[in-house]
């Protein structure tokens, strides 16, 4: 036997104006209907929640526990049908949001901290994954919008270049980097970088522009994060190429040097399934973003 949401509403009516007139216009029906109501209650609740009398009504004791819980689950349904409309109109639900080193420092905060405040009932899932990750939840429906390394090879999806990143050399203070040469003049030094497990991508990227310049790197150490490459080229163990926006995580004792090579350069866009079954929630944050950069 379940409590009915009209039985539960003539309750609190009733119970605020212990009239049966006025609680009956209150809630626009009959006072006949209305009694009907309380008494289909009382007997689910096996006792009298109202004592009446022709000169008053007044709760019962059953009647005073009930209504607290009346009210709670009164507004519960209230607030879940206000979420139901919401997510129905793309103003409500959860968006899944990929996003890499370059988007983290500038572009995402930003942008999260505008879309909070335009729709504060859509709750942001953020994961820190590399692009092939990205693309692969992308095309499986696990991920909604991604921040990635452009170009995607899948048609399905659809993209929006955000910045122009590109590599640069990371090497302690003390290095002398000849520009004139390039990668060239560091036959002689130790390469720390980010190991390809961590990101196929980048790795296999950062190798391509070495042999590009004509460098067969001497690598002595891997990480799986941009921050403890940044540490270990600090201490001293090696020089390091690293995405230009790893310059904003302040590590100091590190200069950056810019690389003349035009392969060094990639676009980061962002990219969402069109089709998707969060199509109107993705389009809002979307929307948001290019506001943000200005695009």
């Amino acid at each position: 036997m379940y409590l009915n949401v009209d039985e539960l509403r003539s309750f609190r009516v009733l119970a605020g104006e212990l009239h049966f007139r006025r609680a009956a216009e209150k809630l626009a029906i009959s006072q006949p209907a209305l009694s009907k109501q309380i008494r289909r209650l009382e007997e689910k609740v096996a006792g009298r929640v109202f004592a009446r009398t022709r000169r008053k009504v007044t709760l019962t004791e059953t009647g005073r526990v009930l209504l607290p819980f009346a009210e709670q689950l009164l507004q519960q349904l209230e607030v879940a049908l206000s979420m139901a409309r919401e997510a129905s109109s793309g103003t409500a639900g959860t968006l899944r949001v990929g996003y890499g080193l370059a988007t983290i420092h500038d572009i995402l905060p930003r942008t999260i901290l505008r879309f909070r405040r335009k729709y504060p009932h859509i709750r942001l899932q953020l994961k820190d994954m590399s692009t092939p990750a990205q693309v692969a939840s992308l095309v499986e429906g696990a991920l909604d919008i991604g921040f990635v390394r452009l170009p995607v090879p899948f048609a399905d999806l659809e993209s929006l270049t955000v910045i122009r990143e590109r590599l640069v050399l990371a090497a302690p203070e003390s290095l002398r980097f000849q520009s004139k040469l390039g990668l060239k003049s560091l036959r002689n030094e130790s390469f720390v970088i980010l190991s390809r497990l961590a990101s196929a991508t980048f790795y296999d990227h950062a190798m391509s522009v070495c042999r590009r310049a004509g460098l067969i790197p001497n690598v002595v150490q891997e990480a799986n994060d941009t921050f403890t490459i940044l540490n270990f080229v600090r201490a001293g163990l090696g020089v390091s190429l690293v995405q230009s926006a790893a310059i904003r995580m302040n590590v100091p004792g590190i200069r950056y040097h810019q690389l003349r090579i035009p392969e060094c350069e990639w676009d980061i866009g962002i990219v969402w399934n069109p089709k998707g079954e969060k199509h109107g929630l993705t389009e809002k944050f979307i929307a948001v973003m290019r506001a943000v950069v200005g695009t």
